[in-house]
C-alpha cells in the first residue's frame, strides 16, 4: 500500500492531508524521514507521523452528524471554540469531517476514519457534485438571485 494511503486508512486525515505531511517531512518508515508519497508500504514496516506509530484502521466508521451551529468544523480549535469532534466523542474511533461547513451553519456533515472515502468525496478530480440549501429572510431581488447562482 503507497505512504499515502496507508495514512489516510489509519484514519489520521485524508490522503490529501497525508501527502501534505510527507511532503512536510513529518512522516517516519522505520525510522527514517520519507518525503515520497508513493513509497510502498511493507508489512514490517513502522510508520510514525508526527512522532506516533499509526496502523491502517481495523474497521471503518462512518456517522452521519447533523452538524448544529455553532460548532467548527475542524478536528481541534486554537481559539477553543466547540468542534464537531465534542459531538463525537463518545465514539471509539479515529474520526475527521468530510468537508465543512461554517461555524454559524448547521446540516449534514459525514464524519468518518475513511481516508479513502474521504479522498475520493473531496478531491476535486472526482467531482462530486455538492448541494446546499438555504433559507434566507425576505425576498430575494434577481441580482442577488443572479449572484447567488454563479457560486461562492
Amino acid at each position: 500500500m503507497r505512504l499515502n494511503k496507508y495514512i489516510a486508512a489509519s484514519g489520521l486525515t485524508s490522503r490529501r492531508k497525508a501527502d501534505e505531511l510527507i511532503k512536510a517531512g513529518k512522516v517516519k518508515v522505520n525510522g527514517s524521514v520519507l518525503d515520497e508519497p508513493g513509497y510502498v508500504v511493507e508489512p514490517d514496516d513502522v510508520v510514525e507521523v508526527e512522532g506516533s506509530i499509526i496502523q491502517p484502521a481495523k474497521q471503518h466508521v462512518y456517522i452521519m452528524l447533523n452538524k448544529p451551529k455553532g460548532y467548527i468544523t475542524s478536528v481541534s480549535d486554537e481559539k477553543g471554540r466547540p468542534t464537531v469532534m465534542d459531538l463525537v466523542a463518545e465514539v471509539d474511533a479515529r474520526l475527521f469531517p468530510v468537508g465543512r461547513l461554517d461555524y454559524n451553519t448547521s446540516g449534514l456533515l459525514l464524519m468518518t476514519n475513511d481516508g479513502e472515502l474521504a479522498y475520493r468525496l473531496t478531491h476535486p478530480k472526482h467531482e462530486v457534485e455538492k448541494t446546499y440549501r438555504a433559507r434566507v429572510a425576505g425576498v430575494l431581488s434577481p441580482e442577488r438571485i443572479a449572484k447567488l447562482k454563479k457560486g461562492v
